[in-house]
């Protein structure tokens, strides 16, 4: 589809003023009469060199400090005294020598879940679990077989989990 200039003039202007590419899309067949389907808008725009703006993010709105608290009471620990928690960091093997299962944010290509798993004598493995319910175990170090009880605690935590995070 080619566009003269006033028509590429006007899909500019459009961009300029914030509006996506469905309204874009909505306006060339309104004004324009030109029924073009979305992702031809979308190339139109890109031939174009036109960039969309994003939408405005919502301004962080910052809560009053909470009422200062009777002298006798005891202070609540400040939100910088607060521990954190690295998401990306290996977590470490629990007290008491137990099996650590960890979920990953994004599943492993291939694969509907996955994640990792710390053992009780603190070997390390990748697993994933695939469309078909096949659950693939990957020790890191190479060689590596756990024990079948060390692998049932494995399914259990995972398991529990799993059941925790709602799936």
């Amino acid at each position: 589809m080619q566009l003269d200039d006033a028509q590429k003039q006007r899909v500019t202007q459009w961009i300029a003023e914030g509006l996506k590419l469905g309204d874009i899309q909505n306006r060339l067949a309104s004004e324009l009469g030109l029924r073009l389907t979305y992702m031809e808008v979308r190339l139109l725009v890109d031939d174009l060199k036109l960039v969309p703006k994003d939408a405005e993010r919502p301004k962080e709105t910052l809560l009053p400090p909470p009422p200062a608290a009777p002298a006798g009471a005891a202070a609540a620990p400040s939100p910088e005294a607060m521990p954190t928690h690295d998401l990306d960091a290996p977590e470490p093997p629990p007290l008491g020598g137990g099996v650590s299962v960890t979920v990953d944010q994004l599943a492993r290509p291939g694969t509907l879940i996955s994640g990792k798993v710390t053992f009780r004598d603190g070997q390390t493995a990748e697993w994933a679990l695939d469309q078909m319910g096949r659950l693939a175990l990957l020790p890191v170090q190479k060689g590596y077989r756990p024990s079948a009880e060390a692998v049932r605690e494995f399914q259990q935590t995972l398991q529990n989990e799993l059941a925790r995070m709602g799936f």
